[in-house]
């Protein structure tokens, strides 16, 4: 965070929390650009989830439902999204793209379902997936979902957790999965991402 005008507004309304996991995850992607420095993130974002002044100025009650962009890295280009669920939600398996992922659980809970695909393919088209890891994730903590790793998420209304990905997924083409076709199609966002949507 340090000189950015953004990380700085939200630091003030936030306390020192959020400007502090910014700093400390800037620190381990650059020092660790792989999963190692990922997965260091993901504890940054554990810790951040217990902060209670974060948390209430963040996705306390008197917040609207949805997802706006809290951080944006000017230099690496990592994002901080704040996401409180308004109905219950089941995503199809999806990947991130180019991107990796993080999700930290701030209120209800989120199931996740990581898949492997089997058919050899890597692109759209015919596409067969089985699953290989099912958890729950509760409040306070924080799931990996590296590069190119396909997952859904279903989570109930209310549910709200804090999303960290490696770049801006607008615009950034992603594969999602529909298990009953055994096809897979390229998606694009074109918007910022909203909870009630893969």
């Amino acid at each position: 965070c340090g000189v950015s005008e953004r990380c700085l507004k939200w630091g003030k309304i936030m306390g020192y929390s959020l400007e502090r996991f910014c700093q400390e995850t800037r620190e381990v992607l650059t020092a660790n650009p792989g999963r190692e420095g990922r997965d260091m993130a993901r504890g940054n974002l554990e810790k951040l989830l217990v902060d209670q002044e974060f948390l209430a100025a963040t996705l306390g009650h008197d917040q609207e439902p949805g997802v706006r962009t809290i951080y944006e890295d000017p230099d690496l280009e990592f994002c901080v999204l704040a996401y409180i669920a308004a109905a219950d939600r089941t995503s199809p398996p999806h990947d991130h793209g180019v991107s990796w992922a993080i999700y930290g659980q701030a209120g209800k809970h989120t199931d996740m379902k990581v898949y492997n695909r089997v058919d050899g393919a890597s692109g759209a088209g015919e596409a067969k997936l089985e699953v290989t890891q099912e958890f729950r994730l509760m409040p306070g903590q924080a799931g990996l979902f590296d590069v190119g790793e396909i997952h859904a998420i279903d989570h109930p209304k209310g549910a709200s957790f804090v999303r960290v990905t490696g770049t801006d997924l607008n615009h950034v083409e992603r594969l999602r999965f529909d298990e009953e076709k055994g096809t897979a199609e390229v998606i694009e966002d074109q918007g910022v991402p909203h909870p009630d949507r893969a």
